[in-house]
């Protein structure tokens, strides 16, 4: 069965601005959602985020094994990481980014989709 991938606002601002310099990211990105709608929680490719509170109400993961076109040669250390959250059969995209010009995970966006106590709560309970 096929996952449904969905993004947040944010997260095709971010695509839109790191496309600009690297010119390959749309295509990889294509091709690591490929494979996690095989293998959404790997733990050699992904790490579940921990440390977000008792009120956020979904898994989240920090995909870091991402493969560039744009640093050939680098394998699967191209410095980009890919935060989402799976559930029930979807992949919710919440950020991209280069670990060289961010250190983490913006961890307010993850509380605004994500949190019990957000308007803005993807999860309805």
């Amino acid at each position: 069965m096929k996952l449904v991938i969905e993004p947040v606002p944010e997260f095709e601002k971010d695509i839109t601005k790191l496309s600009k310099k690297y010119k390959n990211l749309k295509k990889d990105l294509d091709t690591a959602l490929k494979v996690l709608q095989v293998e959404p929680t790997n733990e050699s490719r992904s790490k579940r985020i921990s440390g977000l509170g008792e009120n956020v109400v979904a898994p989240i993961y920090k995909l870091r094994k991402f493969y560039s076109e744009d640093f050939k040669g680098k394998g699967s250390s191209s410095g980009f990481r890919l935060i989402y959250a799976f559930i029930n059969d979807k992949i919710i995209l919440i950020e991209i980014y280069h670990k060289n010009k961010q250190e983490v995970e913006d961890r307010e966006r993850i509380k605004k989709y994500f949190s019990s106590k957000s308007n803005n709560c993807l999860i309805k309970k």
